[in-house]
């Protein structure tokens, strides 16, 4: 598949691009929400749950998209001091469920709310188990049957995740930052700059992304890589990639990527990566170096240029220095490609051919 520029393809408009141009208006949505008196009652009876429950652990919980920023909400939740880890809402149903106890809290996101496994674990759920939802639907099943639930503000999505995966990691963040006593001025500041940040560059996506596209050349396989956060970005990508372009993608975790997967470079190999400046960038960009040296194309996305020439390097720089909002604006470039890709392989980007929005089924 040539990773070209069609005459006109770009300016195709669909449901998959217009939902992806649609996310600063969504993000707006969510954040004038949880600035409202509404917004804050939900998350200030969030925070009298948790005092009042005493629990040692936090499980975020989900399938799919959610699961992925399950992982991104355990991430910043332990960063805060908050003790919290992510499984898989159906691992945790069949392999895990001893874990669960009157001391865990469990936080199910859920784009739906229906999902198969979502509706199967709360069904299961025992009596003494407190479960907190997170989700873009008022009137979901989990949204009746969680203590409380949180709503982001995306509005309506037919087509694979774009605006319902970044709303909903913009309200764990929220949540995050509310419980530790963050959720004030100075963060409603960073949500609107990353707001307006986004809204210029989707905005401006034609030209920025031009030479981007043509960067892979033929894709028939791209590998994600990111740490932390970030992580969960690289396992969305391969999903959006499989799923909404119908090309073979792989997610690994960055500090994973030595063991074994390195071997796969050579000339032809396809990469890229999510390095925000922080703890692991360093680690990143190596390891970026490391992949051109050995003939392999990266596409870096990073609020740090690394001024690099090589020419098996590109990178685009977003101004975003929070990591975990870096999380959030950062998969945009991604979700642009799988749209550009959709459109060169003759389909409508984001349509389900075997299944649907919402899985009803294991």
């Amino acid at each position: 598949m040539e990773l070209g520029t069609k005459s006109g393809e770009s300016k195709i408009m669909n449901k998959f691009l217009s939902e992806i141009l649609g996310q600063p208006k969504s993000l707006e949505s969510t954040l004038d929400f949880y600035c409202s008196e509404e917004g804050i009652n939900k998350l200030k009876k969030i925070k009298e749950l948790l005092n009042k429950g005493n629990y040692k652990n936090i499980i975020f919980t989900g399938m799919g998209s959610s699961y992925f920023t399950s992982y991104a909400a355990a991430c910043l939740f332990n960063r805060l001091g908050i003790h919290s880890f992510a499984i898989n809402t159906s691992e945790l149903i069949y392999y895990h469920s001893s874990i669960l106890s009157s001391k865990v809290l469990v936080v199910c996101i859920s784009q739906s709310g229906e999902s198969y496994e979502v509706v199967k674990f709360i069904e299961e759920l025992a009596g003494n188990i407190s479960c907190l939802g997170v989700s873009n639907e008022n009137e979901s099943y989990l949204s009746k049957n969680a203590a409380e639930t949180l709503l982001s503000k995306a509005g309506k999505e037919e087509m694979t995740s774009t605006k319902t995966y970044t709303t909903l990691t913009l309200v764990i963040a929220i949540l995050g930052w509310y419980l530790m006593g963050k959720w004030g001025n100075d963060k409603i500041t960073q949500v609107k700059k990353l707001i307006a940040d986004s809204e210029v560059f989707l905005a401006n996506y034609e030209s920025i992304m031009e030479d981007k596209f043509s960067f892979f050349g033929n894709v028939d396989f791209v590998q994600f890589i990111g740490r932390g956060p970030l992580f969960a970005n690289a396992q969305q990508s391969e999903l959006m990639f499989k799923e909404a372009a119908k090309i073979a993608a792989a997610g690994t975790l960055g500090g994973e990527f030595r063991h074994g997967p390195m071997e796969m470079i050579k000339p032809g190999f396809k990469s890229i990566m999510f390095a925000a400046d922080g703890k692991t960038y360093k680690q990143s960009i190596r390891m970026a170096a490391d992949i051109a040296k050995y003939k392999g194309k990266v596409f870096i996305i990073t609020n740090e240029d690394p001024h690099t020439s090589d020419p098996n390097i590109k990178v685009i720089v977003m101004n975003q220095q929070d990591e975990y909002l870096f999380a959030v604006q950062s998969i945009m470039p991604v979700q642009l490609l799988v749209n550009h890709l959709a459109l060169e392989n003759g389909f409508e980007p984001g349509n389900f051919v075997h299944g649907g929005k919402i899985t009803l089924t294991e």
